[in-house]
């Protein structure tokens, strides 16, 4: 039942039926129209018809013609009119009928059934034209009675019974065109419904297919400028723009889903940084208070075991002051403070530097450092932070160094590119490979690997120092 609603409501089936309904209705009109005009129009047609055969005959006359060229041409009025025609002269005589029982007909006048003015179709001071009725022949007539311009009396006599005839057979073959235009035209107005609607159902599958985000299909346009192609373009467009923009929302979606993943993970690693530093400064605290006490308290006399305690003690204050520099840094990377002071510098000379201040480091590790470096190559940066980062990749290689073939060696290398006006630093230890699942993290900010054991080697060194 659903089914045959939704039929109904479609557009092809409403417009087949509208224009069904219009054929319909025209040939409805031309039945009306044949049954209660056409005799009407008829009469007043003929009535034109015997008033130009009057005007002709008093012609003829008026001309004063021989007697046989005007009844030839009376004769011919009469047969292409189907006429007939009766003439008396001014003395009552019949001079001329195309019909004798047309004269007997008007002698016995009385035969007709004529009503004074129901049936009076014309009348002027010389014509009447009335519709007389034959009640012996059952026969309808259309009588004209006029006076010509010579006195004569003109009488034409046309039967009416072919109008009704001719409304009867009209009517039939308008029923039976009627037929045959419903069958043709329904076959006609299905295929132009079919052709009309046919883009207006590709039309609302697109709409609907990017209702559901599907912009694969796309409509075929022609280079016909109708509404239907232009609302196609238009469609086409929306479904460019639509899925454009889709992608787009899509795309930053993903990054903020990114943004938000590599936020947690940041603020997961800063509350792991601070615990770690957290945990870092408890060492350096306790030595520095250890020590200060065994100055204060003279535990060793000897000026040389009190350098050492001052040393010890500088070198952890030392210590809790770069990782306080940490956690300023920190905060500046939270807070997008970080300001970049750059200016034009020797990087060799910078990490020679680097070097030179490691060098307690190498020797006690007993570290050999290699180096491919250029005399001289500046480049153009913020010093400071350029100096941090080869800081940690170097100390990064003294901790994680190995001894091979009974040498523990680093090997610091810079290349630069004139062309692309880059310069590549790359730092190189004797050691064990960064772990494959290790290797994926390198990059991200403050992870470090082996905590444990890092930490673990400085309490080692520090329980060196007391003992």
């Amino acid at each position: 039942m659903k089914k045959v609603k939704s039929k109904f409501k479609s557009i092809r089936v409403k417009l087949f039926l509208t224009l069904c309904v219009v054929v319909i209705i025209i040939i409805a009109f031309l039945i009306l129209t044949n049954n209660f005009v056409l005799e009407t129009f008829y009469l007043y047609s003929k009535q034109k018809n015997l008033i130009n055969a009057y005007n002709q005959i008093n012609e003829y006359y008026q001309n004063e013609g021989s007697k046989e060229n005007i009844e030839l041409e009376l004769e011919k009025i009469a047969i292409n009119n189907n006429f007939d025609i009766l003439i008396k002269n001014n003395n009552n005589i019949n001079i001329y009928s195309t019909n004798k029982d047309f004269l007997s007909t008007l002698n016995t006048i009385t035969a007709f059934r004529v009503d004074k003015e129901k049936n009076i179709l014309y009348k002027s001071d010389k014509i009447v034209i009335k519709r007389v009725e034959d009640i012996g022949n059952g026969l309808t007539f259309i009588l004209f009675n006029a006076t010509l311009d010579n006195g004569y009396l003109l009488y034409i006599r046309m039967p009416i019974s072919s109008i009704e005839e001719s409304v009867a057979i009209s009517n039939k073959f308008l029923y039976l065109i009627g037929g045959f235009t419903i069958i043709i035209g329904g076959i006609v107005v299905s295929f132009i419904s079919k052709k009309f609607t046919m883009p207006i159902l590709e039309l609302n599958d697109i709409a609907k297919k990017m209702s559901n985000l599907d912009f694969s299909h796309k409509y075929r346009t022609n280079d016909v400028d109708d509404e239907i192609n232009n609302l196609g373009k238009s469609i086409n467009t929306m479904s460019d723009k639509l899925e454009k923009t889709i992608k787009q929302l899509r795309n930053t979606n993903i990054e903020l889903e990114k943004d938000i993943e590599e936020k947690s993970k940041i603020d997961e690693m800063r509350k792991q940084f601070i615990q770690d530093v957290s945990h870092e400064l408890k060492t350096p605290i306790a030595l520095i208070q250890g020590y200060s006490e065994g100055l204060i308290e003279n535990v060793n006399t000897d000026e040389k075991n009190r350098e050492f305690y001052a040393s010890v003690i500088l070198d952890e204050a030392n210590k809790m002051d770069k990782l306080v520099k940490q956690l300023l840094e920190l905060m500046k990377l939270e807070y997008g403070k970080r300001e970049f002071n750059n200016e034009k510098f020797d990087i060799c000379e910078l990490i020679k530097e680097v070097v030179r201040k490691s060098k307690v480091m190498l020797e006690e590790n007993n570290i050999q450092v290699e180096y491919e470096i250029q005399d001289e190559v500046y480049v153009y940066a913020d010093a400071f932070y350029i100096e941090q980062v080869v800081t940690n990749y170097f100390t990064n290689a003294i901790k994680h160094v190995k001894e091979i073939n009974g040498k523990k060696i680093i090997k610091i290398k810079t290349s630069a590119d004139i062309d692309k006006n880059l310069v590549r630093i790359s730092v190189f230890n004797t050691g064990d490979n960064i772990s494959e699942e290790n290797l994926n993290r390198i990059w991200n900010r403050f992870y470090k690997v082996d905590e444990s054991r890092n930490r673990e080697d400085r309490r080692n060194r520090n329980r060196s120092i007391f003992s």
